[in-house]
């Protein structure tokens, strides 16, 4: 957390410039991706992504506190989107058997072909948009570049610690 007590450092005009074209160039590219999944299978990038997560954990299953992290989402966030993956039979809720307080987010078996049929015009897109216009160089660049400005999942989540 910053403390309002230190003194601002002001962001050089390089600074800004390159922040700026960050946060404008993310944003347009996941709405563009988002676009995209609705258009052509009624799904947003951020059910998308819940499915793709809970289809790479064991079991399918994920803890809604772990999801809700990897997500960057509050608990009220995590629980809106999972209510509506459950409404349409794609994700299911069970009670976590380690801690009766915690609940699990499990992918169905239609979940899993809901992902199949979407994944395609999802990678279609991040590589029509994103891998293809940027060379391996540039790839690798940018992966460190993130990788050194990772944000804890807690913290962006603002402080999530219920299931």
């Amino acid at each position: 957390m910053v403390d309002a007590q230190i003194a601002t450092h002001w962001l050089s005009e390089p600074e800004m410039r390159a922040w700026r074209a960050f946060v404008s160039e993310a944003t347009g590219l996941l709405a563009v991706l988002d676009n995209e999944l609705q258009a052509a299978h009624g799904l947003s990038l951020g059910d998308y992504e819940v499915l793709a997560h809970l289809s790479e954990a064991p079991g399918t299953t994920l803890r809604m506190h772990d999801l809700a992290g990897r997500l960057h989402l509050s608990p009220s966030g995590i629980t809106r989107r999972i209510d509506g993956l459950v409404r349409a039979g794609w994700v299911e809720r069970q009670q976590c058997p380690t801690d009766r307080r915690g609940s699990n987010a499990v992918l169905t078996p239609a979940g899993a072909e809901k992902l199949r049929a979407v994944a395609p015009t999802h990678v279609a897109g991040v590589r029509a948009h994103f891998i293809d216009r940027l060379s391996e160089q540039e790839l690798t660049n940018l992966e460190s570049a993130l990788s050194a400005v990772h944000v804890d999942s807690d913290l962006a989540a603002g402080g999530c610690d219920a299931s």
